[in-house]
C-alpha cells in the first residue's frame, strides 16, 4: 500500500485549518516538530500539535526533530497522535522510547539522518512500526532529494522481508513525481512531501499525482 503524508511545513501556518482540510485525501498529515537545537529551525510544539490532532481530516504523522527526546516524545503520543518518529541520533534507549509511544496507543517510528548508517538498527526493526530514512538533511522544507541514501532502504526491506516484519518504510524531504518512483524502487511505501503537495495550487490534485506515479510498484 502507498501512503501519500503531506508535510504542513510548507503549509500557510496563520491558515492552518484550511490547509489542513485540503489535503482530506491524505494517508497523514506529516507534522515537523523542531527545536532549533536538534535541528537549525523552530516550528511547533505540543500545544500547536494539540490543535492540529484536534481539527486535522486525517491522523498525525509527528516526526520529532528535536532533543530530550526520551523525555518528551511520550507526551505526543499521549495527545493522540496516531505516529510519532523520533531520531536514533537524539535517543539514549529508542527501544524504551519506542515501547512507551506504543504503550500510549501510537505507532513508532524510528529516524535516521542521511548520514547515518542503517546496520546498526536492522536486528530490532520488530520494535518498531515506521522507519523513516531522510532524503534531506532535516531541519528545512523544499529541499533536493539525496539519492544516496537509497541502498539503506534496499537493506531495510530486505531484513524487513527477511523476518516477516509489515514496518512501514517511509522517505522525508525532495519527493516529486520523479524522485517518488525511485523511493518506491527501493522499497519505501510511505511518503512525505511538503512542496510537492502545497506549492502547486491544488494539494488534492498532487496527492494523486503522486499516488498513481507508484501504483504499478505497489
Amino acid at each position: 500500500m502507498t501512503r501519500i503524508n503531506p508535510s504542513i511545513l510548507s503549509a500557510d501556518f496563520v491558515n492552518m485549518q484550511r490547509d489542513l482540510e485540503s489535503i482530506a485525501s491524505a494517508d497523514f498529515v506529516h507534522v515537523d516538530v523542531m527545536d532549533n537545537h536538534f535541528v537549525p529551525n523552530l516550528t511547533f510544539g505540543p500545544q500547536m500539535v494539540g490543535r492540529i490532532q484536534a481539527v486535522s481530516p486525517v491522523p498525525l504523522d509527528v516526526h520529532l526533530m528535536i532533543d530530550r527526546v526520551d523525555d518528551l516524545g511520550p507526551g505526543y503520543a499521549e495527545l493522540g497522535c496516531a505516529s510519532v518518529t523520533f531520531h536514533v541520533e537524539a535517543s539514549d534507549d529508542p527501544i524504551a522510547l519506542a515501547r512507551a509511544l506504543r504503550a500510549r496507543g501510537a505507532r513508532a517510528g524510528l529516524a535516521i539522518k542521511p548520514g547515518t548508517p542503517v546496520e546498526p538498527y536492522l536486528g530490532i526493526l520488530a520494535e518498531f512500526d515506521q522507519f523513516l530514512v531522510m532524503t534531506v538533511e532535516p531541519g528545512f522544507g523544499g529541499q533536493t532529494f539525496i539519492e544516496s541514501v537509497m541502498p539503506k532502504l534496499d537493506l531495510l526491506r530486505a531484513e524487513a522481508s527477511r523476518v516477516g516484519s509489515d514496518i512501514w518504510l517511509q522517505v522525508d524531504g525532495g519527493v516529486t513525481l520523479d524522485t517518488i518512483v525511485i523511493a518506491a524502487e527501493h522499497g519505501a511505501d510511505t511518503f512525505v512531501a511538503g512542496s510537492s503537495v502545497f506549492n502547486g495550487g491544488d494539494p488534492e490534485m498532487a496527492i494523486d499525482g503522486l499516488r498513481r506515479a507508484v501504483q504499478h510498484l505497489h
